[in-house]
């Protein structure tokens, strides 16, 4: 076998081998399609750098191709402009804007949503390729839409893709308003993060198809929602058990917000440890509780800035070991995370397999255990 053939195959065996393969139709594809054709080159993160720069790495570098089946998230672009080959070898700094996202977590979620034979699916996001081609080898080129965003990123992949010898449709445009021609979808999948769920797919899937998307928020905490649609403009679901994180959509990520200015505010003691919300589970109830604001800071340390209003909390050590909350601004924000993380708290503290989500014309609300458990309103 090639070198190629070779990592690809023992990246297979070990996807298998720890349970993230099961489906043989989807082994195949991953057998079958060459990831080093959908990212010719990559950025390294520097080590220890701070704040993180990056190396490109090229083709021609050694290491290049076993980094390319390392079972990792490859970044490909920063900023929304910079490539690899647009970097002179010294490294950059920048915000990743589009990768290629680890094998294993793409095959994951391609089982998950339950695609079969003849299934017309929708993929928002094509990225470099590399997760259109699988859902191309395993469904057939006829059966996958895919749309990206960036055109720079769309006519890459539609280049790799042709030469890895795959022809799904593919679509420049914004995915969050799906496919301007039309629906008729049994599935969606989505390879961005949403804040909620763009109602244009609740009308392009069929009522009994599926949606799977990443929900997310200007904090950054992360959710893997599997909904069902149950009629034109409405769905129900529950959150997947795991860590899945994807780059939030463009037109969802938070504005640009001024320098932060943290001025004295009104303080009281804090009923909750503020480092819950640095747990997994717990950043994704704070979010919930507070979606128009920012959380910085690491342990008890916790600052929340709100992009909208310009509120602010921050939590500080009392001397005799509890934590003081400062507020400023018109919204009391760790009031609404504290009243949050109690009720999370309340109902048993659950990972996100705990929660569900319902989405109607009325609105978009995620709630804990059942639809009449605690619950939060999605900003959209």
């Amino acid at each position: 076998m090639s070198p190629s053939a070779e990592l690809r195959a023992a990246l297979v065996d070990g996807l298998a081998e720890d349970g993230t393969l099961t489906d043989p139709t989807w082994r195949r594809a991953a057998e079958a399609v060459p990831r080093e054709v959908f990212v010719d080159s990559y950025f390294e993160p520097v080590p220890e750098s701070s704040p993180t720069v990056y190396r490109p790495v090229r083709r021609s570098e050694p290491g290049w191709l076993e980094g390319v089946y390392d079972d990792r998230t490859l970044i490909t672009q920063l900023d929304g402009a910079i490539r690899p080959g647009d970097v002179d070898g010294e490294p950059v700094g920048g915000s990743p804007s589009s990768s290629s996202t680890l094998p294993s977590l793409v095959l994951g979620m391609w089982q998950q949503l339950g695609a079969a034979d003849g299934h017309r699916v929708l993929e928002v996001g094509t990225g470099t390729g590399y997760s259109t081609a699988l859902g191309a080898h395993r469904l057939g080129d006829a059966n996958l839409t895919s749309i990206e965003y960036d055109p720079m990123v769309a006519a890459a992949a539609a280049v790799a893709l042709k030469e890895a010898g795959y022809a799904p449709r593919l679509i420049t445009g914004d995915g969050l308003r799906g496919d301007p021609h039309g629906g008729g979808y049994d599935r969606l999948i989505a390879t961005c993060s949403v804040r909620g769920i763009p109602m244009p797919w609740l009308h392009q899937v069929k009522p009994g198809g599926r949606i799977l998307v990443t929900l997310s928020g200007w904090s950054y905490a992360s959710g893997l929602a599997l909904l069902a649609v149950t009629g034109p403009g409405s769905a129900t679901g529950r959150f997947l058990s795991g860590y899945t994180s994807f780059m939030i959509a463009r037109s969802h990520d938070r504005p640009p917000r001024p320098a932060l200015a943290l001025l004295p505010g009104q303080e009281r003691p804090s009923r909750i440890d503020p480092a819950i919300i640095g747990t997994w589970t717990g950043s994704w109830v704070a979010q919930l509780a507070a979606p128009s604001a920012e959380r910085m800071g690491a342990g008890g340390a916790q600052v929340l800035v709100d992009v909208a209003t310009g509120s602010h909390a921050r939590t500080m050590p009392d001397p005799g070991g509890g934590w003081t909350v400062s507020q400023r601004g018109p919204l009391r924000l760790w009031d609404q995370v504290e009243r949050a993380v109690e009720a999370w708290q309340e109902a048993g503290a659950p990972h996100q397999e705990g929660f569900g989500i319902t989405v109607s014309g009325a609105g978009q609300r995620v709630w804990i255990g059942t639809e009449n458990g605690p619950g939060w309103d999605l900003p959209i």
